[in-house]
């Protein structure tokens, strides 16, 4: 019976242990990838068509630049008194009126057909009111002439009775014949008291009939002194001195009353009306101060007032010189203002680009420091005038930041240079 052999196991590295060996390295490496590797999109492009600045202190000044247009300081419109036809136009745009200048004549036939029924009213008015007097003055002589026939006969009832009173108390006359006597004399006395309160009465009335229809009569007047005032209002005349910027209304034209058909532009000074971004809306207030240069003189402006609607996003303010004004000024006319909104202070800053359009000033791409790539890194943009955002955070002085717009870096969050 044989014996089985002992295999004696090789010493050294074998093949397995070498394939294990690369495996535990590989697998080491992907870990550490893994945990510390980059692995954020990347955008590949040349350099040389990107646009590069450097974030770096400085003294920030808080200003903008508005596109202003000179306008006259005061416009007068021009509002219809009082409807009708054009009839004639004696002064076209752009002239320079004086006040009380006739600018147009319109014409109403209705209004002359409302004047003639007021004058028709008025005369008969009057005649009523001179009959009415007329009827009053006779009233008033009857009533006279009754209380005087009353007296005239109560002193004759009186002189009757106190004769047969006499008569009476003697026993010459019967108590019947007395007695008759005595009540005819009461009787015209009670008849003149009688007549003197009707007139009285009637005369009160009278009176204040008067002045009632004399009140009437007066207001008739005034309407029509107020017709013929219309009358003249179909005469449209300037209000004040200036230039007549407008002028809506054609020979034949219909015009209504209080229809706006111009202006005037009173030039005995200007305004500057400009329109700001809607994100500048809380800061411009009343006050602020603003330049405009012209020719290489610098002229200042305040501001007189902010518009508070908001049309199309922007806003509209006006301003107004202080001081001296640009020579040979003229409506219409276009500058560029620089309105300060605060004080200048140091800040950090970088240049204006075209990056704030697709960020919103939220992020930017910042290069490394040998410029082979750059990374996405939040960032807070402060204020911003014509020439820098203040960066508030998110970046250092020295650091350097793609300026150009990011449109064709799509949703990559690395720009690595060629």
């Amino acid at each position: 019976m044989g014996m089985d052999k002992i295999i004696e196991k090789k010493k050294g590295i074998r093949k397995k242990h070498i394939f294990w060996s690369l495996s535990a390295v590989l697998l080491g490496f992907l870990i550490v990838y893994l945990t510390f590797g980059n692995h954020s999109s990347a955008f590949r492009t040349e350099k040389d068509k990107l646009s590069f600045a450097t974030a770096e202190e400085g003294i920030f000044n808080d200003y903008i630049t508005v596109i202003g247009q000179v306008e006259p300081i005061t416009t007068i419109f021009l509002d219809a008194m009082e409807g009708g036809t054009v009839e004639q136009r004696f002064i076209e745009e752009g002239a320079i009126v004086q006040k009380g200048d006739v600018i147009l004549r319109l014409e109403n036939r209705q209004l002359y057909q409302t004047i003639l029924n007021s004058e028709a009213a008025l005369a008969e008015k009057e005649n009523y009111l001179r009959n009415t007097r007329i009827s009053f003055e006779t009233e008033l002589i009857q009533s006279k002439r009754n209380i005087l026939d009353s007296e005239y006969k109560l002193t004759r009832k009186k002189r009757t009775f106190a004769q047969y009173e006499t008569l009476f108390k003697e026993e010459l006359i019967s108590r019947e014949d007395y007695l008759q006597a005595k009540e005819d004399y009461e009787y015209e006395a009670h008849l003149l008291n009688i007549n003197k309160l009707k007139a009285k009465n009637d005369s009160m009335l009278r009176a204040t009939s008067m002045t009632t229809l004399e009140n009437d009569l007066n207001k008739m007047r005034q309407m029509l002194d107020l017709v013929h005032e219309r009358l003249g209002d179909l005469n449209v005349k300037a209000p004040v001195d200036g230039q007549l910027g407008m002028l809506d209304a054609e020979i034949g034209q219909s015009i209504n009353s209080g229809q706006r058909i111009g202006q005037i532009n009173v030039l005995d000074n200007f305004k500057v009306s400009a329109k700001i971004d809607e994100h500048y809306i809380d800061r411009v207030i009343r006050g602020l101060q603003a330049s405009l240069d012209r020719n290489g003189t610098s002229f200042n402006l305040t501001v007189k007032k902010v518009y508070p609607d908001v049309r199309e996003g922007q806003f509209k303010i006006d301003l107004v010189f202080e001081g001296k004004t640009p020579e040979n000024v003229r409506t219409g006319q276009t500058y560029h203002v620089k309105l300060e909104l605060g004080e200048s202070q140091k800040a950090l800053m970088i240049p204006r680009g075209g990056f704030f359009q697709s960020t919103g000033g939220q992020w930017v791409f910042v290069l490394n420091a040998d410029e082979t790539e750059a990374v996405k890194r939040p960032v807070k943009i402060g204020k911003q005038n014509p020439q820098y955002y203040e960066v508030l955070e998110g970046l250092r002085a020295g650091e350097k930041v793609i300026t150009s717009g990011y449109e064709m870096f799509g949703t990559n969050d690395r720009i690595v240079m060629k």
